[in-house]
């Protein structure tokens, strides 16, 4: 069992940058794989990045590409994501999630049987 906690969630302005925190419970993180997605208002949630446990695979959305970095450190049992160029439509409740590492990262948010309650990222204009 993995639970999960995100922070650093906030309100900034278009152009601004924040880093969102997801701490993890438990003694085996290194052995989980972790995502970030995330849900706008009205939206269906959408993946934006994952992590492999040695953090040798990540993959990130088209839309996030250049802009956001997720990374992790096993050590504080804690992935992270920093966001920066935030925009307007990057608005939205961003969740961690977390699964077995079996070889490969999954991209979809079926594939993740933990996930955190929630940190919410306001961009404004």
């Amino acid at each position: 069992q993995v639970q999960l906690v995100e922070s650093g969630g906030g309100l900034v302005q278009a152009g601004g940058s924040l880093r969102l925190s997801c701490a993890a419970s438990g003694r085996t993180f290194s052995r989980y794989a972790m995502g970030w997605f995330r849900q706008a208002p009205g939206k269906e949630r959408e993946f934006v990045a994952a992590i492999s446990w040695s953090g040798g695979s990540i993959y990130y959305a088209d839309s996030v590409k250049g802009r956001f970095t997720i990374s992790r450190d096993n050590a504080k049992n804690t992935v992270y994501m920093q966001m920066n160029s935030l925009k307007p439509e990057d608005t939205a409740v961003y969740y961690c999630a977390a699964n077995v590492d079996t070889g490969w990262v999954p991209v979809m948010g079926p594939q993740y049987a933990y996930w955190g309650q929630g940190t919410h990222v306001t961009v404004s204009s």
